[in-house]
């Protein structure tokens, strides 16, 4: 009995562990609005484009009453999605199925009553895609913490 609850537990965490591994988050001590602002001008400043921005929080919030929601998710919340030719090129060539990341998106987003900080966020970049694709993701993300 103790094996099998053992072996459960390992399970579990390991399940947990590859959950976790899609994603990369970090916590940035500055405000939504100078944390949104760094990764536009990260991502304008390498030469690329900005495609579309999602502006989830909002969306969340004049949806809600719609489907019997209240619950607050977010302060504040934006996705930003852009791309750059070279590395989607060079990322699908090595795989043609590695069309799921492109295009390229970065989370932004505070949390109601976390007023310490902002959340950036991005999916992780798995397999061959992940050493062309995951530095510049990044550095990207890492400039909102400078």
């Amino acid at each position: 009995m103790r094996r099998l609850f053992l072996l459960a537990v390992l399970a579990l965490g390991t399940v947990q562990a590859l959950a976790d591994d899609w994603l990369v988050r970090t916590r940035v001590a500055g405000s939504f609005a100078d944390t949104r602002e760094a990764i536009v001008m990260a991502i304008e400043n390498r030469g690329l484009v900005i495609n579309y921005t999602s502006h989830i929080a909002d969306m969340l919030q004049r949806t809600g009453a719609d489907i019997g929601a209240s619950r607050q998710i977010y302060d504040q919340a934006e996705i930003i999605e852009f791309c750059s030719a070279k590395l989607s090129r060079r990322m699908m060539e090595a795989d043609p199925h590695h069309i799921v990341l492109c295009p390229f998106a970065i989370s932004i987003y505070s949390l109601p009553g976390d007023k310490g900080g902002t959340w950036v966020s991005y999916r992780k970049p798995q397999g061959s895609a992940a050493a062309i694709v995951g530095p510049l993701l990044a550095e990207i993300a890492g400039e909102a913490g400078r």
